[in-house]
């Protein structure tokens, strides 16, 4: 018996209408920013009505002996103060596409334009943040700004960077850098001091980054704690997935911080449910993306550990003012006007900005601080 088939072209085809983004992280640093003094990330609008430069004063704290009854005039102290620069640049994208295109469409695939344009701009925003954070200071614009492709991170990139630069930021900023386990992990050279980290000591664990807050709070000049709305102080770490992972794995850490919201319900119980950890007056928050970077940008750090072999991973603990988003101008869509007689059509979105660690260099000195945070080195192995 022969059995008829169908033909090809004569078979029964459905596309579906939904469409299926790529999934987009809201940025990780969000509820740390804003425009107040206590912030985080501190958002700059000050060069909304024009300018490629913003400055920022910083200004330290008086630490001279006081007088007695002895003569006051001639011993005054001076202020320690310094203007920080934040140059801005350009971000722009955008997607073009003509009636011929959209006529073939089945999915409204072009109508997806604006929100894909704003998972991008999220995107950009939140991997600069984390070059800023891991940026080297500098008082010289960024080495590519203007360019085509422009740069808004300020500061010498950690993967630019020569071994002498991150050297010398390892020496400008030796009370506020931790390699693993112990202070006596340090070493001049950056190097050096990433080779001493092991899988079996200097993963970040409970005890690791209870030293880490210490590390922060001895630092001259001083970090300040992040404050909340109820006044408590905190620190907040960021950190990539991998020691993440090793945190929670420390049964000390999820179990004390566990027990603390017993009363709130499984929902909000870390037991139960993925998020922040708290423990020792430190907010532990995951950024997948600062391990990603190991993996694709700081790609040194995958073999820098013991034995040429250990993957080490950056922990970035903040107080106030850590890094500064200096913005010209807010994201806004853009349209194209070159359309060929109304047959193409273009959306696109632009903004400008400028993002930087936060540094100062004290009075009479050569050095560059990063002035509200404490970088922490831990050996992490990946999945």
């Amino acid at each position: 018996m022969a059995l008829s088939t169908t033909q090809t072209n004569n078979k029964l085809v459905k596309y579906t209408q939904e469409i299926n983004r790529e999934y987009v992280r809201e940025n990780m640093f969000s509820p740390y920013m804003g425009e107040a003094v206590n912030s985080i990330i501190r958002l700059k609008m000050d060069l909304k009505n024009g300018g490629e430069q913003m400055n920022i004063p910083i200004v330290g704290r008086l630490t001279a002996a006081a007088v007695g009854s002895g003569t006051l005039v001639g011993n005054e102290e001076k202020i320690d103060q310094y203007g920080m620069r934040v140059w801005l640049d350009w971000a722009r994208n955008a997607v073009a596409t003509n009636k011929a295109e959209r006529q073939k469409d089945s999915a409204d695939i072009f109508g997806q334009v604006k929100p894909l344009l704003s998972d991008w701009g999220k995107e950009l925003q939140r991997d600069e943040i984390i070059s800023a954070l891991m940026a080297l200071p500098s008082e010289s614009a960024p080495s590519a700004l203007g360019s085509d492709a422009g740069q808004r991170v300020n500061g010498i990139l950690y993967d630019a960077a020569t071994a002498a630069q991150r050297n010398t930021w390892n020496a400008d900023n030796s009370d506020r850098v931790l390699y693993g386990n112990a202070t006596s992990n340090y070493n001049a050279t950056h190097a050096t001091a990433l080779a001493n980290l092991d899988t079996t000591n200097d993963i970040l664990n409970a005890g690791n980054l209870s030293l880490l807050k210490r590390i922060a709070k001895n630092a001259i000049p001083k970090i300040r704690p992040f404050k909340t709305r109820d006044g408590y102080e905190y620190f907040v770490a960021f950190c990539g997935t991998n020691p993440f992972r090793d945190l929670k794995a420390d049964l000390k850490v999820v179990n004390y911080s566990a027990r603390a919201r017993e009363g709130n319900g499984m929902d909000k119980n870390p037991l139960f449910q993925d998020g922040d950890q708290l423990y020792d007056g430190i907010i532990v928050r995951e950024v997948p993306e600062i391990s990603q970077f190991v993996s694709n940008v700081w790609t040194t750090l995958k073999t820098a550990g013991s034995g040429g072999t250990t993957r080490v991973e950056p922990v970035f603990l903040c107080g106030q003012q850590a890094a500064a988003m200096a913005w010209g101008q807010m994201a806004r869509p853009t349209f194209r006007k070159e359309d060929d007689y109304g047959f193409i059509t273009g959306s696109g979105i632009e903004m400008a900005y400028g993002v930087s660690k936060i540094f100062t260099k004290p009075t009479g000195s050569t050095k560059l601080i990063q002035r509200g945070m404490a970088t922490g080195f831990f050996a992490s192995a990946a999945d």
